[in-house]
């Protein structure tokens, strides 16, 4: 069974990232004592390191054949709330000279809320360990860069292909960076993202379609491809 190489922190973080890779005793834990004691206490022992691997490259796996469609060799992608970069890893498997841009928050939220924030004030993950996963999972160091959102000024270059998979306009309003990717896209540069107002960019995009549509979220999302920002 193919899965990803993960050490134990790299586990937990992914689990803390993917609620669906919690096992049924490890939900029942985070219900009776809170998210908040899970994600620091209990999140650090309950872990099956081998389950989690395979179960989150199943996952994984899954989202990379929603856009697969959208993706070629050679591409400059960046991806935006990526997690550990688990979608990235599998295009890096499958499409030769891809070159990747993390746009990424480096600390753990008390909490997340699963809905929408217009601030973008919250984040899971560690970038550290972003880079050990993507390294340990042979995406070459040339072909990455990590942006820390919080310190360094964004890339200013165009993209073949922006990602944002349950983060962008799921998480927080799309016009945290909207101004920013009119500016690193041209007509032909795809953006992928979930909404749950996907009617909303048909006023933004000349092009909008919806490639899966998830009704088992909290908050029921559609993932749409959208290209070419209107005048």
């Amino acid at each position: 069974m193919e899965s990803f190489k993960l050490n134990r922190e790299l586990a937990r973080l992914a689990l803390l990232q993917r609620t669906e890779l919690a096992t049924s005793i490890q939900k029942k834990v985070r219900k009776f004592f809170g998210r908040f004691l899970f994600s620091k206490i209990f999140s650090k022992y309950i872990l099956n390191v081998n389950k989690i691997s395979e179960d989150y490259y199943k996952i994984m796996h899954l989202e990379y054949q929603t856009i697969k469609n959208f993706l070629d060799s050679n591409q400059n992608i960046l991806s935006i709330g990526a997690g550990i970069g688990g979608l990235e890893v599998i295009i890096n498997n499958n499409h030769i000279g891809t070159k990747f841009t993390f746009i990424e928050r480096d600390f753990i939220s008390k909490k997340i809320k699963y809905g929408w924030d217009n601030k973008n004030e919250e984040a899971y993950n560690k970038l550290d360990l972003l880079e050990n996963f993507l390294i340990s999972n042979n995406i070459k160091k040339t072909n990455f860069n990590i942006i820390n959102f919080d310190k360094s000024s964004l890339p200013d270059k165009k993209f073949n292909l922006v990602t944002s998979l349950y983060s962008l306009d799921f998480h927080y309003d799309f016009e945290i960076y909207r101004s920013y990717l009119s500016k690193v896209s041209d007509d032909n540069t795809i953006i992928i993202f979930d909404t749950i107002r996907s009617d909303f960019f048909r006023d933004i995009f000349e092009d909008v379609s919806v490639i899966k549509v998830d009704n088992d979220t909290l908050h029921k999302s559609k993932r749409i491809a959208c290209r070419k920002f209107k005048n």
